[in-house]
């Protein structure tokens, strides 16, 4: 894409960006589904011919920018997170069940899915698997009504501030909602290292046990110590730092956040660790700090514009694409095994992930048989499953296969519009149930 239309396209996320959010308030519509309806609108136009929106020849361009989305999303998840972890304790893993349940039961089982709905269509076991890897990750980003609203740094009661009441997520399905996604993005990555080990006929005897031991555990150690040991630090010297000048808390200095996700995904990746799973881990460690400090929210701001920014670009572009030739390839089994993950597998596999003996409604952690519907049902792909495709090209030449991108553009578009329609009136049905319960 020449300099003047990066600029062009840049300058039209950035201003939808900015007057989106106040003229969708009151209708039944999304950003998203505006960006991406734009971008068809725009792919019709007599734009350039030689625009670079092929996926098999942008392939290293898509890749880094939606990397980039998604490092900025995570952090940004990471800081908006109120509830404390400590697994230590059995009230804090309770009250985290949700999300370990949506990660360990639903994603496998998602993964697993959406890879028989690709071999009862005829794909080869390697580029199932590879399509269940990319499509298992979620992206609440994209519905903005499901996450989290930001981090709290008081809690009020009435009208005094009580400094001693435990600050806490209130809503259950946007924090499982919130935290699976902060952490899937991550967690899919070992899966789509086992499809490109099928690809290379190495994922039997020894290669099985490679898969396990690096890919899926010592990957998954080493990017979560990782970021940990970096939110630490940071914190230490952001917070209680002997030196005046270095405690950039005081200052308020919202960029620490983007030093923090560079710091703890470069340190992460050159480990060898999943740099994904370490952003979200420092984010976390670095919330888990002076919990009530204003400093949260400044940094937390900062991000959620780059984020909005990014978010809305890759949307734009996509939607450019759909109109340009991205969905030319799309045939009835991408149609079957989008719209089968979107309205089947995924809600299926939620349920059942949070239906197995689960945490009684009322305590920390537990959900409702509604609550458990409408989390299951919330599983919007989005930019993630784009970064995942691309890097997965990247490894196997053949994973860049035109009918790969029209699949996972067409499911993305597709989750963007049902879960959009819909999570205006559900949650809104959720917020009065809950309002007259307390009431």
């Amino acid at each position: 894409m020449t300099a003047d239309l990066v600029y062009l396209v840049a300058g039209a996320s950035l201003l939808l960006a900015i007057v989106l959010p106040s003229i969708l308030g009151r209708l039944p519509l999304t950003s998203p589904m505006v960006l991406v309806g734009l971008g068809m609108l725009l792919g019709l136009t007599p734009l350039p011919d030689d625009l670079p929106l092929s996926p098999q020849d942008n392939r290293a361009a898509i890749e880094h920018i939606t990397e980039l989305t998604v490092l900025i999303a995570l952090m940004g998840v990471g800081l908006a997170l109120d509830r404390p972890l400590d697994p230590r304790q059995k009230s804090s893993r309770r009250a985290w069940s949700p999300t370990w349940r949506l990660l360990g039961i639903a994603m496998p089982l998602s993964i697993a899915g959406v890879a028989l709905l690709g071999w009862w269509a005829g794909l080869a076991p390697a580029v199932a698997i590879l399509l269940g890897a990319v499509l298992a990750p979620t992206d609440p980003v994209l519905a903005s009504d499901v996450q989290v609203a930001g981090p709290a740094t008081t809690t009020v009661i009435g009208e005094d501030v009580d400094d001693c009441a435990p600050i806490d997520e209130d809503d259950e399905v946007r924090f499982a909602l919130t935290a699976e996604a902060g952490l899937n993005d991550g967690l899919a990555f070992p899966f789509v290292y086992l499809a490109v080990l099928v690809a290379g006929g190495g994922a039997l005897g020894a290669g099985a046990l490679e898969w396990v031991g690096w890919y899926l555990l010592g990957k998954t150690v080493i990017g979560v110590v990782v970021g940990v040991a970096v939110g630490h630090v940071l914190a230490r010297v952001a917070f209680r730092a002997v030196s005046p000048a270095l405690r950039i808390a005081e200052r308020g200095e919202p960029l620490l956040a983007v030093a923090a996700l560079a710091a703890s995904y470069g340190a992460a990746e050159a480990l060898g660790g999943y740099g994904f799973l370490a952003v979200f881990a420092c984010a976390m460690t670095f919330r888990a700090s002076e919990r009530r400090h204003d400093y949260h929210r400044a940094m937390h701001e900062v991000v959620e514009r780059l984020e909005r920014l990014l978010t809305l670009f890759v949307l734009l572009v996509l939607g450019i694409a759909l109109t340009r030739g991205l969905l030319e390839d799309l045939d009835w089994r991408g149609v079957a095994i989008g719209l089968g993950l979107i309205l089947v597998v995924r809600p299926v596999a939620g349920f059942l992930a949070l239906s197995v003996r689960p945490v009684p409604p009322g305590e920390r952690g537990g959900l409702t048989r509604t609550e458990r519907g409408t989390a299951a049902f919330f599983g919007v792909r989005g930019v993630g499953s784009l970064f995942y495709l691309a890097y997965a090209a990247g490894e196997v030449e053949a994973f860049g296969q035109p009918w790969l991108w029209s699949t996972v553009g067409f499911t993305v578009v597709a989750s963007v519009l049902v879960h959009g329609v819909l999570v205006g009136p559900v949650m809104g049905l959720l917020d009065r149930r809950e309002r007259v319960t307390t009431g």
